[in-house]
């Protein structure tokens, strides 16, 4: 199974100013994350960032924040707890209608868009926020597909044994390359140029 970009959503975890400089290959990890977002806006996939007790740790750095739609502040380790799922998959709208309308099985759906089921996620730290909100993800039903070269803890045993764990819970692991190259699909596609450009 390939990710499809129209499907995918992008969920950017908690890459703040004062835990970045504590984290196993911080740097790395960090330009792998803008790179995932810049092919996002490339490719229409909608980027969404959280940040764990902003007031403490600060926040996502200016350049990751402007290409998310949104950015969730949170207490809770898991962004779910504290909304991201509604974000993620909105309510859908009630039909509107009078006792003189069809009867629901005859109704078109509400129109709000195609869902968007795929959560591609990618942060820090890998074993406590990444990997609580991808759990939650998978127990709401989303695919989750973890980008690990964008992920990170403060030591390299804490990150491996977050992969670990997410792959035996049904997540999937994946590269940056290998997130951007499944979007994209072929070198026709018109953003091929300009998303190759991110990679090198």
């Amino acid at each position: 199974m390939l990710l499809d970009a129209e499907q995918s959503q992008l969920v950017l975890v908690d890459y703040q100013a004062r835990l970045m400089p504590a984290i196993f290959e911080g740097t790395l990890v960090l330009a792998n994350a803008q790179r995932l977002a810049q092919a996002a806006q490339l490719l229409e996939v909608p980027v969404w960032g959280t940040e764990q007790n902003p007031s403490r740790l600060g926040e996502n750095p200016a350049e990751l924040r402007s290409l998310c739609r949104r950015t969730l502040s949170k207490m809770q380790f898991s962004a779910v707890e504290e909304g991201l799922g509604e974000w993620l998959r909105p309510p859908a709208a009630p039909v509107a209608g009078n006792a003189r309308s069809l009867p629901k099985h005859l109704q078109k759906a509400a129109s709000g868009g195609a869902e968007r089921n795929t959560v591609v996620i990618a942060g820090c730290e890998a074993h406590v926020c990444l990997l609580q909100t991808a759990l939650d993800l998978l127990e709401d039903e989303f695919e989750v597909w973890v980008v690990t070269d964008a992920c990170s803890s403060r030591t390299e045993r804490n990150r491996d044994a977050a992969f670990d764990r997410l792959a035996g819970a049904g997540a999937e692991l994946v590269t940056t390359e290998m997130v951007v190259f499944e979007w994209l699909r072929s070198a026709e596609h018109p953003a091929f140029k300009a998303a190759q450009a991110l990679i090198k």
